[in-house]
């Protein structure tokens, strides 16, 4: 898939680039002046207009030339990349892009961006809990802002009706966001204001938009909407492919993560008991053999395979106490329990009708368990996913040329499990382009 970002000055299409790069896009930006390139490497490219303080008929005109140039160059999506301060022609720029997209589409603005203190609520962009227009950007001499309530900013250039879904619908999530978004275009809203103060209520609100069917819906934002949009764009034309999620951490970081991976997914795990897999005798093999035949089943059903050993109902181990009955040591089953788990992976891999399009594991125990089980030469390593996880390939057996992601099992947030496998999925799409 490819996305096109038009912004209105350099500074912002590189930001938003970046973050497309982070979420798996191959990025590029063009200069003011430049042509976009015909070359099929990247997925995204963001063009600057250099359009903020000129007038706003020279701005409609830069944004409807490089609308053309990103069709040209097969944008899948288009989206305008809008000053986190809401400095410029936002109205003008947004009713250009709505002219050049047909009496069908709808411009969906959410000017928070989170990261940077900027959030909206109630319609009004703060900036670190401070109303815009008490900030410092009150004084730009080319661009004063006086207001902060944004349909009022957007309504003083563009001559469309403007739309507003507050955050608390934003706040009961997907489906109310989707009900909300409906209603608002059945209304004739062309341009609809969608308050946000997280990264994760931006996931919902692109989540929501993906939903909506005979509508071209193109995010309005300073960044963070359009790669969320972008990624969910990309793991929706994926539906076929399948991953595999290993997990031996039973940190409570770990179950949290875990648990946002289901609900973001809808993945139901191979639970694998660690009491079976932490012995030396047999109920080890049959303890792995249940589990490979349950994912086996499940795998035809789900994109997402998460194999685990942290259950709802799972206890912690006494690996003292299991050592010293089975006369032998810590060490020994506590590489039991990784090695079981990899070789359920493994095993899965193998037997699985379909292709297997990427995997991740948390915890170097795992990861290693994996790479010898496999007979593994190496692992290519490519990028930086999010800090302490990487994105590569596996070398030589049985995973030969499997993507990978490899994350430390006590490091993130509780999306961070959730942002690997997305990270996969876009790489995927770039792969098959």
């Amino acid at each position: 898939m490819k996305i096109g970002i038009i912004a209105d000055d350099l500074t912002g299409a590189n930001a938003t680039g970046v973050r497309l790069a982070k979420a798996g896009f191959t990025s590029a930006t063009i200069v003011f002046g430049g042509e976009v390139p015909t070359s099929s490497k990247f997925t995204s490219i963001c063009v600057d207009t250099d359009s903020r303080y000129v007038s706003a008929a020279v701005a409609k005109k830069r944004v409807q030339d490089t609308f053309k140039q990103l069709e040209q160059w097969g944008a899948d999506v288009i989206a305008k990349r809008i000053d986190s301060t809401i400095r410029g022609n936002v109205g003008s720029e947004i009713d250009a892009l709505l002219d050049s997209t047909g009496d069908e589409s709808v411009a969906i603005v959410v000017a928070s961006y989170p990261d940077s203190g900027r959030v909206m609520s109630g319609g009004y962009l703060l900036v670190e809990g401070v109303p815009v227009q008490e900030t410092d950007v009150a004084k730009d001499p080319m661009n004063p802002i006086t207001k902060s309530f944004v349909p009022a900013v957007i309504a003083e250039q563009s001559h469309h009706e403007i739309g507003h879904i507050g955050l608390g619908d934003v706040l009961q999530g997907k489906p109310k966001i989707t009900v909300s978004l409906a209603a608002q275009i059945a209304a004739g809203k062309r341009i609809i204001v969608i308050d946000a103060v997280t990264n994760e209520e931006i996931s919902s609100i692109a989540e929501s938009m993906a939903t909506i069917e005979n509508r071209t819906l193109f995010p309005v934002d300073p960044g963070p909407l359009s790669a969320a949009f972008a990624r969910v764009l990309a793991r929706k034309s994926l539906h076929e492919n399948k991953y595999i999620v290993t997990v031996g951490s039973v940190t409570p970081l770990t179950g949290r993560q875990l648990r946002y991976l289901m609900d973001k997914t809808n993945s139901t795990p191979v639970y694998v008991d660690a009491a079976q897999l932490a012995t030396m005798t047999d109920r080890w093999d049959l303890e792995v053999q249940r589990a490979i035949e349950d994912g086996l089943l499940k795998l035809n059903d789900q994109e997402i395979l998460i194999v685990t050993t942290l259950s709802p109902t799972s206890t912690l181990l006494s690996l003292k106490d299991l050592a010293r009955a089975e006369n032998t040591t810590e060490e020994v089953l506590a590489k039991r329990i990784t090695t079981g788990l990899a070789k359920v992976t493994h095993s899965i891999i193998e037997q699985s009708e379909v292709k297997i399009d990427g995997t991740f594991s948390s915890g170097g125990d795992v990861t290693a368990a994996l790479y010898a089980v496999s007979e593994a030469e190496a692992i290519q390593l490519d990028e930086e996913v999010i800090p302490l996880a990487a994105y590569g390939k596996f070398i030589g057996g049985t995973f030969d040329g499997i993507p990978v992601v490899t994350k430390g099992g006590m490091v993130g947030e509780k999306q961070s499990i959730y942002k690997c496998i997305t990270y996969l999925q876009t790489k995927n799409h770039e792969g098959r382009a």
